[in-house]
């Protein structure tokens, strides 16, 4: 499809699902499925980025994930690093801005190093912005953002008629534009718990592929059925 015909979303969100699945289903360890989904992720961002969408948000790793198997969750820390130094470079290179939403608890020190060198050396990116969701919850945001905005009142900075929309809005983990599409991978509907308030008004997508087959093709897909979609945005 040509840019100039077609609608893209100015912030898109994808829940890279499926990964562990893809693994099973080929009699693989699940670290297989991890491994795949983030070479896949490597070559789509800087397809998505080149497309002309300019805020993307991942959702790489929940506050619930740290339920799994231990082994399952180092693995997955460990890869972070790896992604955080070296996958990532294809979109540096363009100028994208990285930036982090989630907690910090539980994030072994490592894996924070690696995120905090990322956001420093990409702050300047120009060409648009990355915002990787990790030990994240949706629900967990809003309880963040509820401390920060009462504290300013507690502080004398605010008062509770001066709490409104846009307030809350600039106490989330970052300041981003709604988002417009929510991509899950892997068949399963279901949000679990992904970015809840700026997805009041997205459109969904669920396809049945798993994460580390859903390449430029799927993608194409993608946004093939988003054009077919009407945002009335609570209108007629």
């Amino acid at each position: 499809m040509n840019n100039k015909e077609i609608n893209l979303p100015n912030h898109l969100g994808i829940i890279m699902d499926g990964n562990g699945r893809w693994a099973t289903e080929r009699e693989k360890p699940r670290w297989e499925g991890h491994k795949a989904g983030a070479k896949n992720l490597e070559t789509l961002l800087p397809y998505i980025y080149n497309k002309g969408i300019p805020y993307v948000s991942i959702y790489a790793f929940s506050t619930e994930n740290f339920k799994r198997d231990k082994k399952e969750v180092d693995y997955l820390m460990d890869l972070f690093i790896t992604i955080f130094n070296k996958k990532l470079s294809p979109i540096k290179k363009m100028g994208v801005k990285i930036v982090f939403s989630g907690r910090r608890e539980n994030i072994k020190s490592e894996v924070w190093k690696a995120m905090k060198e990322l956001e420093e050396e990409t702050h300047q990116g120009k060409k648009g912005v990355l915002n990787i969701c990790l030990n994240y919850g949706g629900q967990y945001e809003i309880v963040d953002m509820t401390k920060k905005v009462a504290e300013l009142v507690l502080n004398n900075q605010l008062s509770v008629s001066e709490i409104t929309k846009e307030k809350i809005e600039e106490n989330l983990y970052q300041q981003l534009p709604p988002l417009d599409y929510v991509i899950r991978t892997s068949g399963e509907k279901r949000t679990s718990n992904f970015m809840i308030y700026q997805a009041a008004y997205a459109e969904y997508y669920f396809p049945n592929t798993y994460f580390p087959d859903f390449d430029e093709k799927e993608f194409e897909c993608a946004i093939e059925e988003y054009n077919k979609r009407k945002r009335r945005f609570g209108g007629n």
